[in-house]
């Protein structure tokens, strides 16, 4: 990741600290760079921030339109094959060996060191289109969730038949403000808080809406729920129900979507113990959690709500009472996405940054840095790049959300777009090159096998991601 100019040292720099003798300083790296500090917990906090985000408020509409056997089966296959290719990718950390190789600081770098320059082009390009795509998803999300807060205090205050308009545009300036001042945190080591606070968040508003889907199916709601979820000629037409079924597909592969700021959160690791080791014990934490309460949310929202699920459980519950309640379960989903926000967004401003600077070293605006010292807050680093560049890529962000406010179809684009290259391809390409697997042996052949089978379900998944979205474009220009 990117490190304030000044603890960021060129290869050459830190090759001369390393002929120096200063390896052993305790503040700096063998490589030079900051010390890195992330543990186990640390790295399991940012993989729940980033896994556990506003995709499983999709899962009980999705499990709806899959049904009660296809649904969980489809959740749990593709949770098992994340932590699969997770656990190939946290061994390309370093290259050429997993333990006693060069470090390479993201994904990109990674993919450049075993597969080549144009790979890397073809990776940088998938992977920077995806944070951009998540980060404005994270936007749509905090602001729907926002106006649900003011939507059930209105309707609290004036009672359930009064017209309750929320401004959206407000909530969208509020979430922008609050994202330009977290922006300014200088890279991905100094967010390990907001992460520990955003998991907290994510388990509590995951917990209130399991608590109201229980309390909804014990309170003797009679709902239409079927092996095959929505039926055709009842709740949906024979075409909506195909296309449906590949937005579901997408909606659950956005939910494990965090392949793509795997290597930056390992590089954040300290370096012993070995950091692929922690990271695949961290992957291993990360999707299991995950996979528990995607579970209980998809089949009891879908026990809760049926066929007809929503396509945001929680706000599915109403907004009356218990008003406070929901109200605490929408501020959670809010302060969760502000912070999961900053992890998808961090790797790209370092990418941003980096290319920059490299390509204009001796430019005053881009490599200038101050400190100031403010009350409270202690010594906040400052530099001219990160304020005017981060700002602008809030802004633009924030207003792209706003011009396309639907939820679902969003999500299950970004995740059916990213699925296969970020997460399965580039991962077992990497696998096979470092262990130089032979062509046609029984490894080679399972794992295109692999590769062959998910590029064929990403591809559903994007077409019934784009119909959706058509559809929701032409409704909302009617």
């Amino acid at each position: 990741m990117v490190m304030d100019r000044q603890q960021q040292p060129s290869k050459a720099a830190a090759f001369d600290i390393a002929e120096a003798g200063f390896g052993d300083r305790p503040d700096l790296d063998d490589d030079g760079r900051e010390r890195r500090t992330g543990t186990l917990v640390t790295a399991s906090a940012h993989i729940i921030t980033a896994v556990i985000g506003s995709g499983v408020l999709s899962l009980a509409w999705a499990i709806a339109q899959l049904g009660w056997v296809i649904g969980p089966v489809v959740l749990v296959a593709f949770s098992v094959i994340t932590w699969f290719c997770s656990s190939l990718l946290a061994d390309c950390y370093r290259a050429p060996d997993p333990v006693h190789g060069k470090r390479n600081y993201t994904y990109g770098q990674a993919v450049r060191a075993y597969l080549g320059v144009n790979q890397y082009r073809m990776c940088a390009l998938a992977q920077y289109a995806n944070l951009v795509g998540v980060t404005i998803g994270y936007a749509i999300t905090t602001v729907i969730s926002m106006g649900a807060v003011s939507k059930s205090n209105c309707f609290h205050r004036n009672g359930h038949n009064a017209q309750c308009e929320v401004s959206d545009k407000v909530n969208f300036i509020i979430f922008a403000s609050i994202q330009i001042l977290l922006s300014q945190i200088p890279n991905f080591h100094k967010i390990w808080w907001l992460s520990i606070v955003a998991a907290v968040m994510s388990f509590a508003y995951s917990s209130i809406g399991l608590g109201l889907s229980i309390g909804t199916i014990a309170g003797g709601v009679h709902v239409k729920t079927s092996l095959t979820g929505a039926t055709v000629g009842v709740d949906v037409s024979a075409s909506e129900k195909i296309w449906k079924t590949f937005q579901a597909i997408g909606d659950i592969a956005f939910a494990y979507t965090y392949s793509n700021v795997l290597i930056e959160i390992q590089d954040t690791l300290r370096s012993s113990p070995p950091e692929n080791v922690v990271m695949k014990k961290a992957s291993f934490i990360g999707v299991s959690t995950t996979t528990m309460f995607y579970m209980l949310c998809g089949v009891l929202g879908y026990a809760a709500f049926g066929n007809k699920a929503p396509g945001n459980f929680l706000t599915g519950f109403g907004f009356y009472e218990p008003f406070w309640l929901i109200d605490i379960g929408n501020v959670c989903i809010a302060v969760h996405l502000v912070g999961a926000y900053q992890v998808f967004c961090q790797p790209f401003f370092a990418f941003v940054e980096t290319w920059a600077r490299d390509r204009w070293p001796d430019n005053g605006f881009l490599n200038a840095e101050a400190v100031l010292r403010l009350p409270l807050a202690g010594d906040v680093p400052v530099s001219p790049l990160r304020l005017t560049w981060r700002t602008a890529y809030v802004v633009a962000t924030t207003a792209v959300a706003y011009g396309i406010p639907f939820f679902n179809d969003f999500l299950g684009l970004i995740g059916a777009v990213s699925f296969w290259p970020l997460t399965i391809y580039f991962p077992v390409q990497m696998y096979m090159a470092q262990a130089k697997t032979r062509r046609y042996s029984p490894t080679w052949t399972w794992m295109n096998i692999l590769l062959g089978a998910c590029l064929v379900i990403s591809l559903l998944a994007v077409a019934g991601a784009v119909q959706g979205l058509a559809t929701d474009l032409h409704k909302n220009t009617d």
